[in-house]
């Protein structure tokens, strides 16, 4: 019973989600995070302030029964599948990480320096957590989709907007990682 103590190789998991991908791709829907939003947005009324939000929420009841299953998921691969909450990181990364004050690195799944108690009311934190949310939330419209959505989807598509979408995802994270990260920690 080890085995389900541990991620699934990339043999298991990947064509599990290739055979997910082809079936959506058989009855025409799109797999995407960031589009949950809008629905739910719609359904709480959104509508009514602002066209975007003008569309028939219905349709993508489907999507939503996808985050439902990633939040259950999630609480189940942690919660009943997971022995140690530890990710492993390489060791050069953890000394990189601790010299910019995350002792909790490689020792816990989330940072405790930004998601503790305490760091939740530390007025930076918030800021960071706030302004990240905001550019993320930003470039997943402006790029019309989210990184699940354009990596899994739109490349499993064959979708050239998709490519570029995720290229740009890359090169964002390469900068945010190197060049912005160290200036704000």
């Amino acid at each position: 019973m080890n085995w389900i103590y541990e991620p699934w190789p990339w043999y298991i998991s990947g064509p599990m989600i290739a055979f997910i991908m082809f079936l959506l791709i058989m009855v025409g829907k799109n797999f995407g995070m960031s589009s949950n939003l809008r629905t739910m947005c719609t359904i709480c009324g959104a509508g009514n302030k602002a066209d975007f939000f003008k569309f028939d929420w219905k349709a993508q009841k489907w999507n939503l029964v996808v985050v439902l299953g990633a939040i259950i998921g999630g609480f189940i691969a942690s919660n009943l599948m997971s022995i140690d909450t530890a990710v492993a990181i390489n060791p050069d990364t953890v000394t990189d990480l601790n010299t910019l004050g995350f002792n909790s690195a490689g020792k816990a799944y989330l940072p405790s320096e930004l998601f503790n108690t305490e760091a939740i009311l530390d007025i930076k934190n918030i800021l960071i957590l706030a302004i990240g949310g905001l550019l993320v939330g930003f470039g997943a419209r402006y790029a019309g989709g989210c990184t699940s959505g354009h990596a899994i989807s739109g490349l499993s598509d064959l979708q050239i907007p998709s490519l570029i979408a995720v290229i740009g995802f890359f090169i964002g994270g390469l900068i945010m990682i190197h060049f912005l990260f160290p200036l704000i920690f």
